[in-house]
């Protein structure tokens, strides 16, 4: 498993704009997602899977508030972003990974 990745405050001061875009990004785009079927199995899993990228999109911003890219942010993420067939999406959070590198 990844670890965390640390942020000098300076680093996350400059990044914070593009950090918070994608983080409002997935936000806004998964809950505008519908289920991919009819009925209440495919509405309750979909329930699921918004509430997942919600959460982890809630972890990735707990974590930069230290300093930090969360990495079980991350995974939570994008795993419930590819189960909302979001997998643009999902790489972009990933990416976040290597935020301040280059």
């Amino acid at each position: 498993m990844t670890q965390d990745k640390a942020l000098a405050p300076d680093d996350r001061a400059r990044l914070d704009q593009v950090f918070m875009q994608v983080v409002l990004d997935v936000q806004a785009q998964a809950q505008q997602t519908q289920p991919e079927r009819p009925g209440n199995l495919a509405a309750m899993f979909h329930k699921e899977q918004v509430g997942e990228a919600l959460q982890g999109c809630a972890m990735l911003i707990a974590g930069w508030n230290e300093n930090r890219v969360d990495e079980a942010g991350v995974q939570r993420s994008a795993r419930a972003l590819r189960g909302l067939g979001l997998n643009d999406l999902a790489e972009r959070v990933e990416r976040l990974r290597q935020i301040g590198e280059g």
